[in-house]
């Protein structure tokens, strides 16, 4: 069920206008029922590029982040291109 719903979501097949914004009403209901705002995510989205840029160099322009619903849960999606891998990334 997750994986028809991230496939429906982020499909790049050709939709109609209605499916699109269905698909899109489906991210915001879930992202209210976690009660996140598009602030929070923002700001998570820029914490994941920071923590991950010491580790590798992703493509930030395509990086997509979202939230899904599954058994009851909300599951944070990410899809993060990686370029390439740092060698001895910055430790804490």
């Amino acid at each position: 069920m997750f994986e028809a719903l991230m496939s429906k979501i982020f499909n790049k097949n050709e939709k109609s206008s209605r499916e699109i914004a269905r698909d899109r009403l489906k991210v915001v209901l879930i992202q209210d029922r976690a009660n996140i705002s598009p602030e929070i995510m923002d700001h998570l989205r820029d914490d994941i590029i920071r923590v991950i840029s010491n580790y590798m160099e992703i493509n930030k322009n395509d990086m997509e982040l979202s939230l899904a619903n599954e058994d009851n849960a909300v599951a944070l999606v990410a899809n993060i291109p990686v370029s390439r891998m740092k060698h001895g990334g910055v430790r804490h």
